[in-house]
């Protein structure tokens, strides 16, 4: 079986390394200061005169509340007026961007993130939808992949019936756990039938799919509760679940110092509610993606991961990764072909480049050919948990064995270790190194032994 995960303690302690998660190849750390918006400008040109269609991202930074364990970039303001400044300068960004976007390139893919995207208010969703279909080639048909961020405490069934109303028929809901003790300590109190209430709505009204995210490694969790938690959420039946790792970096996100070092979960804790949630997920008919993800088996997710078309963008596991990305906001980051952007992360800085007429790109990078051949390598490990040599190969125009010579060895050794089967043919990575997959794609990264890894979490 594809999903299959056989569980090997002793190789897991071994290759659980801290490394990058491979949302992108190269990852954002080798971003730098020398892309600017000329740059985003001639992709976007060849983006327009290939015809490929878009994904586009919008981000709301903003938050009414702050949650220590968050790691995103985020505004925490109880001052709703705020948002009035950032979605003019949004919709700045909005004109000038479509300007280099052709009538004919369809939006395929869109996503609402944040911060919270409902902390604005139904007019301001209107407008901003508006925006975005008079500028863009939005589908009208319910037929693109149209999904928004919910934090169950600032929506209800109107808000729901309000963004199906606008187009969206994706939700993605943050849970992280249902343990009143878990929820005081990461100041983030949300009672079960809040969550409860915000999928029966969307069941009611046709959304499409459903997903949940969770975290495990939070502090006060032990392995028994955060099994309720998973047992919960399995009642509640989402179409996906996204069990995230919880990184404890208080060196670079300062909510998380909030937090007492001394009632996080041991590391063998972890361990153990991975491998619970595993099994529980599994049991109850849900399909191991890859890294974190779970899907139901009739899911776009599974079904892409079947048929070999499952892909990898700044979004994680996706079927739009032929379309070209478009990020709109603050810190949002676009992958026009060979091309990543990103604007400034800093608000002010974001709002004041687009008040004086210019777009907010700070850094980014240009791939060089060895980096799309990695990238290829990575996604196809990543994604599908193998490779063919020669396949591979011919695509990418390199003689696998000879271009990646300094790699075999440590391969090797993993074959060893029974993580992956490696023969002529090529790398199938066996139900042991699933859960590892990160480790076996860090062997292709050329950047990374040049970096701190305790910038990156862990494996497991």
């Amino acid at each position: 079986m594809l999903d299959a995960i056989d569980w090997k303690p002793e190789l897991i302690q071994r290759y659980d390394m801290a490394g990058p998660r491979y949302t992108s190849y190269p990852t954002a750390v080798q971003f730098h200061d020398q892309i600017g918006a000329f740059d985003l400008m001639h992709a976007l040109r060849d983006s327009r005169t290939a015809k490929r269609p878009l994904s586009l991202y919008v981000h709301v930074p903003f938050c009414a509340h702050i949650c220590y364990y968050c790691a995103c970039n985020k505004v925490i303001t109880k001052d709703r007026s705020r948002s009035v400044p950032y979605l003019a300068s949004l919709t700045r960004e909005i004109q000038l961007i479509s300007r280099h976007v052709g009538a004919d390139q369809r939006v395929e893919q869109l996503h609402f993130g944040g911060g919270t995207p409902t902390f604005l208010n139904p007019e301001q969703l209107r407008q901003l939808m508006s925006e975005l279909r008079q500028r863009f080639s939005l589908l009208d048909d319910d037929s693109g992949d149209y999904s928004i961020e919910i934090d169950p405490r600032e929506a209800d069934w109107a808000t729901m019936g309000l963004l199906r109303e606008l187009g969206f028929n994706r939700v993605s809901l943050g849970v992280q756990d249902i343990d009143t003790n878990v929820q005081l300590a990461v100041n983030r109190l949300q009672s079960l039938n809040e969550t409860r209430a915000i999928i029966d709505a969307a069941r009611t009204l046709s959304y499409r799919s459903i997903n949940i995210d969770l975290i495990y490694g939070l502090p006060r969790q032990t392995p028994e509760s955060f099994a309720k938690t998973v047992e919960a959420v399995i009642d509640l039946q989402p179409h996906r679940l996204s069990v995230f790792n919880y990184a404890h970096l208080p060196t670079r996100f300062p909510p998380q110092r909030r937090i007492e070092a001394a009632e996080l979960p041991s590391p063998a804790q972890k361990l153990e509610m991975l491998q619970r949630t595993t099994e529980q997920l599994m049991a109850a008919g849900y399909r191991y993606i890859g890294m974190d993800h779970f899907a139901l088996p009739d899911d776009e997710l599974a079904i892409a991961q079947e048929d070999g078309s499952l892909q990898r963008n700044f979004q994680g596991y996706t079927t739009h990764g032929h379309c070209d990305l478009i990020g709109l906001g603050v810190s949002a980051i676009s992958q026009i072909n060979e091309l990543y952007s990103q604007n400034a992360v800093d608000i002010s800085e974001y709002q004041t480049s687009l008040d004086n007429g210019q777009l907010a790109v700070r850094r980014g990078l240009h791939c060089e050919r060895d980096d799309l051949i990695r990238r290829a390598v990575i996604q196809q490990l990543i994604c599908h948990f193998q490779l063919d040599f020669a396949e591979t190969g011919r695509a990418l125009g390199i003689d696998f064995k000879d271009y990646f010579a300094d790699v075999m060895p440590d391969l090797e050794r993993m074959a060893t270790d029974e993580l992956i089967r490696l023969d002529e043919k090529g790398i199938d990575i066996l139900p042991a190194g699933r859960l590892l997959v990160r480790s076996v794609c860090m062997l292709f990264d050329r950047y990374l032994p040049q970096q701190n890894t305790q910038r990156f979490s862990r494996v497991i």
